[in-house]
């Protein structure tokens, strides 16, 4: 790892661990201000502490900056959450929360960290552009959701498709290893996230 990348990393864990403990609100919201317009999330702690504890830290370190909706797959999901610095979701991709028992089911607009595994929530997070059962069998577990901005949502490029192999075009393993060193040059069209900031 480069070491100016890894100042950036110590930069980005001070920033959000701050020298006093931060008390995440029960309830707050998130505005996303993205190349189609501005969402707004409401997280809300009893859903699952631990992913909106996490959300949180995200959000305040500026983690979703310039960060890409690399999955678009309509009536199904939206994915972003990989780091625009690769060297920096490197080591994110790795700092794994606890599983939260689920409290909520994984309707359209509700938003869920990505998962390999039991206990492997990280950085990655979906927003359920459909009803998905599915998905509540295989313990995605909502810790949001979408109360402003849902059509803006709606009008993000969807025209990679779903990740290879089963689509054609935007390959995960090299999202996971080249983040927009891979994505942006490749897949142009692919909308963004500005900025992301606590509504005050």
């Amino acid at each position: 790892m480069r070491a100016g990348t890894i100042a950036i990393v110590l930069a980005l864990i001070l920033s959000a661990c701050g020298e006093k403990k931060i008390v995440v609100p029960e309830v707050f919201r998130v505005k996303f201000e993205t190349s189609k317009g501005d969402v707004i999330v409401e997280a809300t702690r009893s859903w699952a502490p631990q992913g909106v504890d996490r959300f949180h830290e995200l959000v305040r370190m500026g983690y979703f900056t310039e960060g890409r909706f690399f999955r678009v797959v309509p009536q199904f999901v939206v994915q972003f959450g990989v780091h625009r610095d690769y060297d920096v979701h490197t080591v994110w991709r790795n700092l794994f929360i606890v599983d939260d028992p689920p409290q909520q089911k994984n309707l359209v607009g509700t938003l869920a960290f990505a998962q390999s595994g039991p206990n492997t929530r990280a950085t990655e997070i979906f927003i359920n552009l459909n009803n998905n059962a599915i998905l509540d069998e295989q313990h995605f577990v909502p810790f949001a959701k979408i109360v402003e901005g849902l059509d803006v949502v709606d009008k993000f490029y969807s025209g990679y498709g779903e990740l290879r192999p089963t689509g054609k075009f935007i390959d995960p393993g090299a999202v996971e290893e080249g983040a927009n060193a891979y994505l942006v040059p490749r897949f142009p069209k692919l909308d963004y996230i500005k900025r992301a900031s606590i509504v005050k």
